[in-house]
């Protein structure tokens, strides 16, 4: 995959996961009924800052916060754009 963004200082660039379709017993979520997911793999790693270089790595599959981060939309992806600090763990 080539996406022609690059995160500065201490931002890192998120796939967030696909929402769930069915619970465990086969129920089929509505849309409108789906929660954000919480986790996602990391696309881009800024380089970090001054006295702090960035811990993670592309292909990291990461949690984060339920309202961290920007959305963007890329060539109809869509991504999250968030500093590394609202990243609670890698998975």
């Amino acid at each position: 995959m080539s996406l022609n963004i690059k995160p500065l200082a201490d931002r890192v660039l998120i796939e967030p996961a696909a929402a769930e379709e069915t619970t465990a017993s086969g129920i089929i979520i509505p849309d409108t009924a789906k929660e954000k997911p919480q986790r996602g793999t990391v696309v881009a790693v800024g380089p970090g800052k001054k006295d702090e270089p960035t811990q993670l790595s592309v292909g990291d599959t990461v949690l984060y916060g339920k309202y961290s981060g920007t959305e963007l939309s890329v060539e109809g992806k869509d991504y999250l754009m968030m500093r590394e600090s609202d990243i609670l763990a890698i998975v």
